[in-house]
């Protein structure tokens, strides 16, 4: 329930912190946001502008405190077609649908099917990004590209060492914030070289405006950019409410998936309407905020704000950034974000949960697609979940004194995974008078089960036995009643005719 208490507290009740890594937030989302831009082929301001109206957007009616949301390669990647076959203004309306879906899944309450998710998919899922956030700073470091040489190494390796010893002198103020500050400043008075911000892009000079995306309103327009549409809200909302558990699990806090699905839908359909393209919350951004101290929302706030200030207002400035600089606090983040300890629980864990982490990892890096990663991790859990209850069926059988008649004691969970051994512990060539079926130990699942219970029923009938099914539970025996066809005219014909 909304509370205007808490709703304040969120905004004013972590300020000085919230203000300082929101501006350490703003410049790390420069250049990737002209990346992504880059990536999707269309201007850096494009990315920008998202930047700045996702993240102050998200900050208000998102429903995670603390965490980033902007421009991201996760989404620019799924609209790189659609750029190059239909243009910018295809590509903005395709965001503002994107959106609407993102908003009426929040109303639909869709954010809670991420308790499906394991914690072993969870851990493949930030193993992977940290991967994809090093991989990403590679090219910064290749020594074959413009700009990049040997003193490139030194300056990294400088960052980071005032990032990881900044710390033992002062908290007070961010060393990713300390870094940015000190490289800039001496690669400025010394006239170093080297690789800057600038050189990724042009920045924009000027606020972005209001416009309606310039496409016809048919039928033909829905159906080139609906697929488009899916693709980007499903994707966004998995990386943002992923994204949120983590930041719940680093914060000790809690927040509300069905609020943060709103809010981000609601960010992406406005940021259509101002030129920008669509995107969710950054889980390395994300770890640079809170690691800086940033709680609440006014880190988001500030960190959009600032980006624009610093991009329109202050651009020559910015461009001017040492890359070294950003590098080593990605690669911090990197560190930082990878489960170490999930290295030496393989050896300790369930086999079934390693497997599923390192397939999620191996996926998401591969495909460098999140939601393929955690689908092959989903769908992996559920398998091996399968098979574990599974495992815990069994069925007893107890012959009457007179060996006319049997009793069959089926204990545990009736799903598709245990219907062979439930039809396995039947012997339909006894010569029985009378069967009872007793199921009270038991829980009768889905189709697949009740089917094999006609079909074990009916077959003792055609044999001539009086087959009595008992113990059924209220949710079983509902299921029973609506699927079940052993007592209607010519049910063992129907049956095996499927």
């Amino acid at each position: 329930m909304f509370s205007l208490t808490t709703y304040k507290n969120e905004w004013l009740g972590n300020i000085r912190p919230d203000l300082l890594s929101g501006l350490v937030v703003a410049l790390a989302l420069i250049p990737e946001a002209i990346a992504f831009s880059i990536i999707a082929g269309v201007d850096p301001k494009v990315g920008l502008y998202a930047s700045f109206s996702i993240a102050v957007i998200t900050a208000i009616t998102g429903g995670r405190p603390g965490m980033i949301s902007a421009a991201t390669a996760a989404t620019a990647v799924l609209m790189i077609t659609l750029v190059r076959d239909h243009g910018l203004e295809y590509l903005l309306a395709a965001t503002v649908l994107a959106g609407l879906i993102q908003i009426g899944c929040g109303l639909a309450g869709l954010g809670r099917f991420m308790r499906f998710v394991s914690k072993s998919v969870m851990t493949g899922f930030v193993n992977a990004l940290a991967i994809l956030i090093f991989m990403a700073q590679l090219p910064e470091l290749d020594l074959s590209a413009p700009g990049v040489t040997w003193f490139t190494y030194v300056l990294v390796a400088a960052s980071l060492a005032i990032i990881y010893l900044f710390p033992r002198i002062t908290k007070a103020i961010p060393s990713p914030l300390v870094t940015i500050v000190v490289l800039t400043g001496l690669a400025m008075t010394f006239g170093w070289d080297v690789r800057t911000v600038g050189d990724m892009g042009a920045l924009p000079d000027t606020l972005p405006m209001f416009l309606i995306p310039d496409i016809p309103l048919t039928l033909e327009t829905l159906q080139i950019i609906l697929p488009y549409s899916i693709a980007v809200a499903i994707v966004g909302l998995l990386e943002s409410l992923m994204t949120q558990n983590l930041v719940d699990e680093l914060t000790d806090t809690r927040s509300n998936r069905n609020q943060e699905c709103i809010g981000q839908g609601l960010a992406n359909t406005a940021t259509g309407f101002i030129g920008g393209m669509a995107g969710c919350a950054m889980i390395g951004q994300s770890m640079i905020n809170v690691k800086s101290g940033g709680r609440g929302r006014l880190s988001s706030f500030t960190a959009g704000v600032a980006l624009l200030i610093l991009v329109v207002g202050l651009g020559d400035l910015v461009s001017r950034i040492p890359m070294p600089a950003l590098v080593a606090i990605m690669i911090m983040v990197s560190i930082g974000t990878f489960s170490w300890s999930s290295l030496a629980n393989l050896r300790t864990h369930p086999r079934s949960s390693s497997v599923v982490m390192l397939a999620t990892v191996a996926t998401v890096v591969w495909t460098h697609n999140l939601a393929i990663g955690v689908l092959v991790g989903v769908l992996l859990s559920g398998i091996f979940f399968a098979a574990k209850i599974a495992q815990l069926f069994g069925v007893t059988s107890t012959l009457s004194a007179d060996g006319r008649s049997r009793t069959y004691v089926v204990e545990g969970q009736m799903f598709y995974a245990s219907v062979e051994d439930f039809m396995a512990a039947f012997d339909f060539a006894e010569p029985l008078d009378h069967v009872t079926i007793d199921v009270r130990g038991a829980h009768i699942w889905d189709i697949s089960s009740v089917q094999a219970l006609d079909m074990a029923i009916l077959k003792f009938r055609r044999d001539g036995a009086q087959v009595q099914l008992i113990g059924m539970n209220a949710a079983s025996e509902t299921l029973v009643d609506r699927l079940a066809i052993h007592d209607k005219p010519g049910a063992l014909d129907k049956l095996t005719a499927h």
